[in-house]
């Protein structure tokens, strides 16, 4: 037989633990089925679980944990949960992951970034240090950037996210300047081919990745083609907007699920037993601008 290694083994446990058998070989058909169809396996075993149950999550990546407490969350109605984003700066080290890995998911252009990492210097000389900052829409409780909009545009739907109907928007770019973030841009239709020479001896396919470019973007769960109409994010307004896509499907948002650090972490606050509602009960946490009233859900570890 071969042998188990300990990430293997601490699998088995979690599936043991949640499938409430007794015995290895009783949870071997369980972990044969994760392997075959870890979808419908996990949300089986969500329903089978509630909030109080003991489960210990300390041998496991707390990438598994909260997959795990994002199925948990997504049996409820939407007015029951409360979707936050946590980021422990101690742990970021400015790798960008979560920058490029925004970019690649969401199929962002030149000058669009949802996910930016700010970079500051912290102590006075010869103490001094760097600390990175990212940033996403802070999905504010109460959006300043959602009064502004003359054509409701930009809204908070019933998840508790502030997004943008492509539709609606004029690009009047009120918006941008109410966010006190900064967190929102402006699509001006660029290409990152744009101007880029084409032919023998210079960018091989440029003509094949200028036609991806402008391909149709997939946000909010609809398809909006890159052209210069009304249904489209050229001359609109964008943001970040968790990755609604993805979790409302079970997924982790992009950013999360490639933070080499672990220094990013999503779920309900709303569930007493989630990982991020203990974390934002610290002593050491810490929001934006949180004298401006904007009741932002993005909580930062210090």
């Amino acid at each position: 037989m071969p042998e188990i290694n300990d990430a293997q083994q601490s699998r088995r446990n979690f599936l043991k633990m949640l499938a409430g058998t007794g015995g290895a070989a009783a949870v071997l058909p369980v972990v044969d089925a994760f392997a075959a169809d870890p979808e419908a396996v996990l949300a089986k075993l969500v329903q089978q679980t509630t909030a109080s149950d003991n489960i210990d999550f300390s041998e496991l990546d707390v990438l598994e944990r909260m997959r795990f407490e994002l199925l948990r969350a997504l049996q409820k109605t939407p007015a029951e949960r409360r979707w936050v984003m946590v980021i422990d700066l101690r742990k970021c080290v400015g790798c960008h992951s979560c920058t490029v890995a925004c970019i690649a998911e969401n199929k962002l252009p030149p000058g669009v970034v949802y996910r930016p990492v700010i970079e500051e210097e912290i102590g006075e000389y010869p103490n001094v240090a760097r600390r990175f900052v990212p940033r996403p829409c802070m999905q504010c409780d109460n959006p300043p950037c959602v009064p502004v909009c003359p054509v409701d545009a930009t809204y908070t739907n019933e998840e508790g996210i502030v997004e943008m109907n492509y539709e609606r928007c004029i690009g009047c770019r009120y918006c941008l300047t109410a966010c006190p973030y900064s967190a929102r841009t402006s699509d001006f239709g660029y290409t990152y081919t744009q101007g880029n020479a084409n032919g023998d001896g210079f960018i091989l396919g440029s003509d094949i990745a200028e036609n991806y470019e402008r391909a149709a973007n997939f946000e909010y769960g609809k398809q909006y083609p890159r052209d210069e109409g009304r249904n489209s994010p050229i001359g609109n307004a964008r943001k970040c907007h968790f990755c609604q896509h993805r979790f409302l499907n079970g997924q982790l948002p992009a950013c999360v699920t490639t933070c080499i650090g672990r220094a990013t972490l999503f779920g309900d606050a709303n569930d007493p037993d989630s990982l991020v509602a203990s974390l934002i009960a610290s002593p050491n946490v810490m929001r934006l601008r949180e004298e401006l009233g904007t009741e932002p859900r993005v909580y930062y570890l210090v």
